[in-house]
């Protein structure tokens, strides 16, 4: 229309986002992005070569799978990135001592941080839950112990693909 100006198409069109994003990844770029979710460079490799993925379930299978066969290695490895649970607000000073001394002893009995994985438990039992948690691990073997670790570090590593790479547009709630 006459007196009216148009805007140039942009020539890059829109930026990729999501799982589209991580898919055009450089290797490195994507490995990196994947060692945020779970700390084995192994786990990492192995996710970021299976790209291009056609939709978020197929990357947490791939992700699940990989992280069954994490060796005790890859898992020391992963567990060493790992940092004690965090809570809601204000759920540290109701508890801290309880809370410390049970992440304090729970260390001390097998020689890393303890990890739960609380996507599914509301904010006002988070505390509760990481305290019961620990307080039923400390009495299992440390061949189970690994066992369990190990899943929760999956449950883990699948809440933080699906947050960081789920599809633009898509707010699944949490």
């Amino acid at each position: 229309m006459p007196g009216q100006t148009r805007s140039a198409p942009d020539p890059t069109g829109p930026r990729p986002t999501g799982l589209d994003r991580f898919n055009g990844m450089p290797a490195d770029e994507a490995e990196r992005a994947l060692l945020a979710c779970c700390g084995s460079h192994h786990w990492a490799r192995r996710v970021a070569a299976h790209r291009p993925y056609p939709d978020l379930d197929a990357l947490l299978a791939a992700a699940d799978e990989a992280a069954y066969d994490l060796t005790p290695g890859d898992l020391a490895e992963a567990l060493a990135c790992e940092s004690l649970t965090l809570l809601p607000e204000g759920a540290y000073s109701a508890a801290h001592t309880a809370l410390s001394a049970a992440h304090a002893a729970y260390e001390s009995r097998f020689g890393h941080v303890f990890v739960i994985c609380l996507d599914d438990t509301a904010p006002e039992e988070s505390l509760d839950q990481v305290l019961a948690g620990i307080r039923s691990r400390l009495t299992n073997d440390p061949d189970e112990e690994r066992i369990l670790t190990a899943e929760e570090l999956r449950r883990l590593a699948r809440g933080r693909l699906t947050r960081s790479f789920r599809p633009a547009g898509n707010c699944a709630v949490s």
